[in-house]
């Protein structure tokens, strides 16, 4: 494919939140809109680096390794335990949770009886109070791009399907394991492992993980223009 990279004008806004593991919505525009006019020559290009740009339909992107081997990491862990535990809380509070966590809120003040309400699971996330509750979760969220923090409120963007999808898998196990009358077959939230290895919401690969940003949109770009001149 033939691309022309003077045409990408967000191409550096673009690789730099995706790189770092930010998911890009409807909340960024002009890189939303870019990424959207023109998909194929965006895959294409990463596609020189080593990622894969997800494009996914409810609306947003985002960059997974194209090496095998990916580990979900800590930070992921804790996000998608969060996410089941908003999920049981709003639907126990008879709030629907997806109307909620796709592009609904939650206030600040809400989170104290949360936290006291699913000590025991927030334990499991190494979460004891309101403020290890904000940086851990909170923060993390907005910085991936899950969710927005208005002033103490705080507003779900459309990636958080991705952890609604794995709160939707876990209900679908618990339901299957209560239709089968099994009592032997416990089916907690997402687990959390001991891996706190890194910041983005995949761990990527180690060549990848070593480089700056910029280096690596340097050698994205020297390798398109060197298949360029081979094809012309």
């Amino acid at each position: 494919m033939n691309i022309d990279l003077k045409e990408m004008t967000q191409l550096s806004a673009i690789f730099r939140e995706l790189f770092k593991g930010y998911h890009l919505s409807r909340s960024e525009p002009e890189c939303y809109a870019q990424l959207s006019s023109q998909q194929d020559q965006y895959r294409a290009l990463f596609k020189a680096l080593g990622f894969e740009l997800v494009c996914d339909p409810r609306g947003f992107y985002y960059f997974v390794p194209e090496q095998m081997g990916a580990q979900v990491n800590k930070t992921a862990q804790r996000l998608a335990l969060f996410t089941f535990i908003l999920v049981e809380h709003l639907a126990d509070q008879g709030r629907d949770p997806l109307a909620v966590l796709d592009g609904g809120s939650i206030g600040r003040d809400e989170l104290p009886a949360l936290l006291d309400k699913y000590k025991d699971l927030f334990l499991q996330a190494e979460v004891t109070t309101q403020e290890e509750l904000e940086d851990k979760v909170i923060r993390r969220l907005t910085q991936l791009g899950f969710a927005a923090d208005s002033n103490g409120v705080y507003r779900f963007l459309a990636p958080m399907h991705r952890f609604l999808d794995v709160c939707l898998a876990v209900q679908h196990d618990r339901d299957l394991a209560a239709s089968l009358h099994s009592s032997d077959l416990p089916l907690p939230a997402p687990l959390l492992l001991d891996d706190d290895s890194g910041e983005a919401i995949v761990a990527l690969d180690e060549f990848a993980a070593e480089q700056s940003e910029e280096d690596a949109l340097a050698r994205a770009m020297a390798e398109e223009r060197a298949a360029q001149e081979i094809d012309a």
